[in-house]
């Protein structure tokens, strides 16, 4: 992953309104869609990967983000090649195998400033990274972590993954005779305040679920299903385009308002409910069938244990809790990033030091 160097002059002045912008073709900082994207993709044609950096691009372009404020992580795999491909003029770190988490732990420690998008797959997250991913999540580290879910082994020839199906066969695999895991369950035993799942096929809803995760005060994890169109792609796997499209059950649907847009909603009582996030967004949520309640923790590990036992493929915001204290807040970091800090203020006189020295004397 690569930063370009030549960083283009941003506008500071208030934004320009809504039809100027149009005319113009730029966003609510003055920037043009160009400059959220990234390198043209090396990965295979099709790929679900490709359709969720697009949708990173549309996401941060229509919030807003200044890519110089934001920073993207990725671990090894296919899926850590894709933060390459969007928002090019943004720093980035691409880790060790399973190595993401705690290095965006310590990142967006030393500036809790920043934004923050990583992107792992279901082999980084759900195998080698599974503690790492656990504990970052306890910690409650302010970003957005996107798995990248398709079963597979992609990038080392299509071996099984942590969550490969029950019962997949797989031409050079053979048969997979383990249980999946479910990283949205993991991430609920592990207190994420946000989860979500979505699928590549559905751009609309991964837009919106991203615009909703870069405003939470948290971790937020979206587990995307996101099909290997070489090694996974067989009408009968739960991660190919084929069952997304033809079993894709949404537990809601969902419009998310950005705090700087005035839009009214009409709805008939009972049809909708807001949940309204740390930075004044809301997220307004349609209830479908399922009748599901994103607020209720336990509504939400029985849904996805439900969906498990019938092989269910459902999407949207699985559970939502916007009470907890992040990283940063817990660690009181307060206003000035640890990055921006004198030498001064973080490490203490060498007086205290001889002082402590002499009294162990």
């Amino acid at each position: 992953m690569t930063t370009v160097p030549v960083v283009k002059p941003v506008t500071t002045t208030p934004p320009a309104p809504a039809a100027t912008r149009a005319a113009k073709k730029v966003n609510i900082i003055g920037l043009e869609r160009i400059d959220y994207k990234g390198a043209d993709s090396t990965l295979c044609a099709g790929c679900g990967h490709d359709s969720i950096a697009s949708q990173i691009i549309t996401a941060c372009y229509e919030m807003g983000v200044r890519p110089e404020n934001l920073i993207k992580l990725s671990g090894i795999g296919c899926s850590s090649k894709s933060p390459a491909y969007f928002m090019s003029r943004s720093f980035g770190i691409n880790t060790l195998h399973g190595r993401m988490a705690p290095v965006a732990t310590g990142a967006l420690t030393a500036n809790h400033k920043l934004h923050g998008i990583g992107v792992s797959g279901d082999g980084d997250t759900g195998s080698i990274g599974l503690g790492n991913f656990i504990h970052m999540l306890r910690r409650n580290v302010r970003m957005v972590y996107i798995v990248e879910n398709n079963g597979v082994y992609g990038l080392t020839k299509g071996q099984f993954s942590a969550t490969a199906d029950l019962g997949q066969e797989l031409k050079h695999a053979g048969k997979n005779e383990l249980p999946p895991i479910d990283l949205c369950m993991e991430a609920i035993a592990a207190e994420c305040g946000f989860v979500a799942r979505g699928f590549a096929g559905d751009p609309k809803q991964v837009v919106a679920l991203i615009k909703a995760a870069l405003s939470h005060r948290g971790t937020a994890v979206l587990d995307i299903i996101s099909p290997c169109v070489t090694f996974n792609n067989k009408d009968e796997s739960t991660k190919s385009y084929a069952w997304g499209r033809a079993r894709d059950e949404r537990i809601n649907d969902f419009t998310f308002v950005a705090p700087q847009d005035e839009i009214k909603v009409e709805y008939g009582p009972g049809e909708m409910k807001e949940v309204e996030l740390h930075d004044g967004s809301r997220i307004l949520l349609k209830k479908l069938d399922q009748g599901h309640d994103p607020t209720d923790r336990l509504a939400a590990t029985n849904l996805l244990q439900d969906a498990r036992d019938h092989q269910l493929f459902i999407t949207g915001l699985i559970y939502v809790n916007t009470e907890r204290q992040n990283l940063a807040e817990h660690e009181d970091l307060g206003d000035v990033p640890l990055a921006r800090m004198p030498e001064s203020r973080l490490r203490p006189p060498r007086e205290s030091l001889q002082k402590i020295m002499a009294a162990m004397a």
